[in-house]
This record gives structure tokens, sequence and C-alpha cells, in this order.
């Protein structure tokens, strides 16, 4: 009797077992909304974790910056990239910050690529993305630096003459000093951790003191809007809580007038753009740097102006996949346009 009805409750448990695969794969397979195309996973995963994300809009029209390769004169190419860019961003960003406005959702918008930082949450983000003049929605996800492993501080260095720092020698950079090429006449635009602007090797060296006085207006920009560590947010003037923005600067331009030899362009100046907040930056704050070397600004970031654009810039880049750098499009196309620019 006692097998009967075990049989018989097997048969049961099975039936139901059975009943409810199907139910289980319809649900897998139902079709998900047209909208979750056009946005990263990164973003629909962080929405599944918390309330609100921050997230790059990328809008659907992107601007022509053809025409820049027929102008010869570094500064006019600036200013067309430069008017071309913003008058875009005006024209096709109006109506979709007029919804942002109405949600309070907070916003910053950039021109440099056609496209707007947003945090917002799960119903906003549907609203948006739906949109038609909404290409994508991107991940901002923060990315630690990186630093390559450190030397043995008391290994033996290359042999090399005792005036000249070795990794300057051994790219053969005095041969092209005494080819009377020291980067003279050069602007450097540096994004990174910060400067240390007063360093000895930097500070003769820097676009905003004239040997007096400090200007910093077009010559520094804080992409860091809150936090900031030691350096705080939105700083006035050059700064660098993490160090390695003053290491790399020394390795481009510095010189503190001695004996020794440190930077590999010691005739050119430098500019600089921190885009890293105690060493962790986004792709918002590197395309903002990269907006502020196409065009300059004074300290308040107003009066943009391309005639103040550095001739070459330097980045240390490094986003895997593991922090959400899945797709490179907002950063090429942020790149495409400052090439335009001349730069």
């Amino acid at each position: 009797m006692m097998k009967r009805r075990s049989v018989s409750t097997l048969f049961i448990w099975l039936a139901l077992a059975l009943a409810v695969i199907p139910l289980a794969l319809a649900a897998a397979r139902e079709p998900q909304p047209a909208w979750h195309a056009k946005v990263d996973s990164w973003v629909l995963q962080r929405l599944a974790e918390s309330d609100k994300t921050e997230a790059l809009i990328y809008l659907s029209e992107q601007a022509d910056l053809s025409g820049a390769t027929a102008l010869s004169d570094k500064v006019a190419r600036g200013q067309y990239v430069f008017a071309t860019l913003s008058a875009l961003a005006d024209e096709t960003q109006a109506s979709l910050r007029a919804e942002l406005d109405a949600q309070n959702i907070p916003y910053r918008s950039y021109w440099i690529a056609n496209m707007i930082w947003v945090e917002l949450d799960s119903q906003q983000l549907a609203a948006l993305a739906s949109r038609a003049d909404v290409a994508h929605v991107y991940a901002n996800p923060t990315v630690a630096l990186q630093l390559p492993a450190q030397p043995d501080p008391f290994a033996p260095l290359p042999d090399g003459p005792d005036t000249i720092e070795w990794n300057i020698d051994k790219i053969n950079a005095p041969d092209v000093w005494q080819m009377g090429f020291d980067g003279t006449g050069v602007v450097v635009g540096g994004q990174d951790t910060g400067y240390e602007w007063e360093h000895p090797a930097l500070k003769d060296k820097y676009r905003g003191w004239n040997g007096v006085t400090a200007d910093h207006n077009y010559s520094w920009h804080d992409s860091i809007h809150s936090g900031g560590g030691s350096c705080g947010a939105d700083s006035a003037e050059p700064c660098d809580d993490h160090d390695h923005g003053t290491h790399t600067m020394g390795t481009m331009v510095g010189d503190d007038g001695g004996s020794n030899q440190i930077g590999v362009a010691p005739g050119a100046a430098w500019i600089g753009c921190r885009n890293m907040d105690q060493g962790n930056g986004t792709p918002t704050t590197y395309s903002e740097c990269f907006q502020w070397f196409v065009a300059p600004t004074d300290l308040n970031d107003e009066n943009p102006n391309p005639a103040m654009a550095p001739d070459v810039i330097n980045n240390s880049w490094g986003c895997p996949p593991s922090e959400g750098c899945t797709d490179p499009t907002i950063l090429q196309t942020v790149v495409e346009n400052t090439r335009a620019a001349g730069i």
C-alpha cells in the first residue's frame, strides 16, 4: 500500500514539474523591450542592484568634421571644429535637455561628442532610451588607475651621462636637441591625476606662470566636480592627489634648471586637466578634458577659446572590460574630434 502511494506521489510531482517547465521557458523567451538594445548591459545591471546609476546618453546625430582637413592653419581648424560641434549640440540637445529638466534629472552636456551625462532610475532610463534621437546609453564606470610594477629602487641604473636621466638618453633625446628641437614654442596638454604646478621641475614651464604671478585661466581645468580627495572638487589651481600626473609631466617637459635633465622636451610649456579623483576616472571626466583641450576656458568654465588649445596632448590609458569598458565608441569619437581640431 505504501509503495503504491509513493509511486502515485512521484507521478504527481513529475506532472507538476512538467507543467512548470513550459512556463519557465516561456518566461525566458519573453522579449525584452526594444529600448534594451540601446543600453549597455552594465547600466541595466547597476539599475538592477540600485535605484539610480550614472550613464552617458549618446545622441543619434554626430558632427561631420571632414571640412576641417581643408584648413591648414591650426587655430582656424580649432575654431571650425569648436563652432561645428557646439552648434550641433545646442541644436540637437535642446529637446532632450528640456525633458531632463522637467524630470529633475541631474545632467551635464558635452559637445566634444554629442552626448549628455545623466544620473537616472529605471523608469527614466526607459523613457530616454526610447527616444528616437538617442542612439545609445553607455556606461560611465569608475576606472581605477593601475600603475605598472615599480622597479627595484636599489637596482643599478643603466649607464648614461650623469647630467641626463637614463630614460631620456635611452630614446636619444639629446641627439634631437642638438638638431635644434627641444619643444620650444610647443604647448603640451596633459590630462591625468592632476599636477603639482609649483614643483621646481614644472613651475617655470607652466603656461599659467609668468615668472612673477600665476593666472590659471586657460591653463588649468578640473573635471572632478564632487569629492576630489585632498584637492577638493573644482580646484581653482593645478593640484595632484595621486602624483602620477606630476610624474608624467616631468617626463615630458621637466627642467629645474639644474644639472640633471629629466624632461624630453624641456623647451615646451604645459597646461593641464585633472581627469581622476584620487586615481579614479570615468569616460565622462576623460571626455571633459578632451573638450577643454579643444577650446580651453577660464576658471568659470566659460568663454572657450580654441586659440589657447595645446599643440599635443598626453594621456595614460587603461580600462578593461571588467570595469565596464566594453565599447570604445564614445572615446573614439572624442579622440577623432580632438584630432580634427589639429591637436
